[in-house]
């Protein structure tokens, strides 16, 4: 079995995107330009010792996707404490809600938004008592 290692977020303007994920998720960037040769920025996600993955924020190659589009690539969902309060950054950040807060039946609140780049990216609060 082999484990996702590593994210890439595409984004026309880079630092938009950068500010946006450190301001609703407080993620750690450090700029990795110089080695990549194109704005390109690691981010760490979280604490080692716990579950998930780091990658980075990248020039994309063309222009942000049309509203509405298809998603082209994969969507990140990040894991939240309060769903509520991470949509409420999320918005405030300059994301649209793609997708509004629903329950997984006994398991989780769900939900999508978009980024400032035209990224879908969902939300997931584990709550056993979600209907």
């Amino acid at each position: 079995m082999t484990r996702a290692i590593h994210f890439e977020i595409h984004a026309a303007d880079v630092p938009r995107a950068v500010a946006f994920y450190q301001a609703v998720f407080g993620w750690q960037v450090e700029d990795w330009s110089d080695f990549a040769g194109m704005p390109y920025f690691g981010v760490t996600t979280g604490p080692e010792d716990q579950p998930g993955i780091n990658g980075a924020i990248m020039q994309r190659s063309g222009p942000n996707p049309e509203a509405g589009a298809a998603v082209a690539g994969c969507v990140l969902t990040m894991g939240s404490d309060d769903f509520d309060a991470t949509a409420a950054k999320a918005v405030a950040a300059g994301a649209t809600v793609a997708l509004e807060k629903h329950a997984l039946t006994g398991m989780a609140w769900q939900g999508y938004f978009v980024d400032t780049e035209g990224n879908v990216f969902g939300v997931h609060q584990p709550d056993t008592e979600a209907a």
